[in-house]
C-alpha cells in the first residue's frame, strides 16, 4: 500500500500556506477521520497549481486508500475485543510496572473499553491488553 499524499502537486507557496493554517495536534487528536481528509482534499483543491491541476483519478485513489485504512483499523479494534472478551474466565499475569517487575495475576472478571481500547477487568482494576505476560486457559466447571 502506498502513503496518502495529499501535496503532491502543490508548489513551494502552497506548502507554506498550508502549513501555516495547520494547528498542532496531541493525544487522541493525533487521529485523522473522514472529516478531517476531507477538509485536506478540498484545501489540496483550493490551493494546487492551476497550471499542473491534480487529476479526478487521483483524488478517487487517495480516497479510496483512506476508506480502506479507516476499515482496516475498525477491524483492528474489533479484533482487539474480540481477543479480550476471550479471556473472561481465564487466569492472567499483567505487567503492573515495567521499572520494577511488578505484576499481578488474577482471574479476568471482564473487559472494559477506554477510549475505544479494550482492557481487562482483574481484581477491580482494569489493565491493557499489552501489559499481558501470561494466560491460564479457563477451566470451567
Amino acid at each position: 500500500m502506498t502513503p496518502i499524499s495529499l501535496l503532491s502537486n502543490t508548489n513551494a507557496a502552497t506548502t507554506t500556506n498550508l502549513a501555516k493554517s495547520a494547528t498542532p495536534l496531541t493525544g487522541s487528536a493525533q487521529t485523522l477521520n473522514q472529516n478531517d481528509f476531507l477538509q485536506l482534499l478540498v484545501k489540496q483543491i483550493q490551493f494546487q497549481d492551476p497550471m499542473n491541476p491534480k487529476s479526478n483519478t487521483d483524488m478517487a485513489a487517495q480516497m479510496a486508500q483512506f476508506t480502506s485504512l479507516q476499515q482496516a483499523s475498525q477491524m483492528s479494534s474489533s479484533l482487539s475485543m474480540l481477543q479480550a472478551n476471550s479471556l473472561v474466565g481465564s487466569t492472567v499475569t499483567v505487567q503492573v510496572d515495567p521499572s520494577n517487575n511488578t505484576v499481578a495475576t488474577g482471574q479476568v472478571s471482564g473487559v472494559s473499553m477506554d477510549n475505544g481500547t479494550p482492557q481487562i477487568i482483574i481484581n477491580g482494576l482494569t489493565y491493557k491488553l499489552s501489559q499481558l505476560i501470561s494466560v491460564m486457559p479457563y477451566k470451567g466447571n
